[in-house]
């Protein structure tokens, strides 16, 4: 059995000026930022060696994460959900 995406992780969102620092121009489906925001902290180094399910904030992180220098991958989708609205 196939699984549909949900039709809500695919409509564009309008992207915060802080987000859009980290991931590029907006908007975006909600999917893609995500995943942007992945590839932007793998590219820069940016989990935990010690545990990698957290997430350490650069400079500007830090402004998406609401002033907070290490969050989880959970609360990362959280406070990032902060930085999205709808079109």
């Amino acid at each position: 059995m196939v699984r549909k995406l949900n039709p809500a992780l695919r409509k564009p969102l309008k992207v915060s000026a802080d987000l859009e620092a980290v991931i590029g121009k907006g908007p975006m489906p909600r999917m893609d930022v995500v995943k942007k925001i992945w590839e932007y902290i793998k590219k820069n180094d940016l989990q935990n060696p010690k545990n990698k399910r957290n997430i350490l904030a650069d400079e500007k992180l830090l402004k998406v994460f609401g002033g907070k220098k290490e969050v989880s991958m959970f609360e990362m989708t959280k406070l990032v959900s902060k930085h999205l609205t709808n079109m």
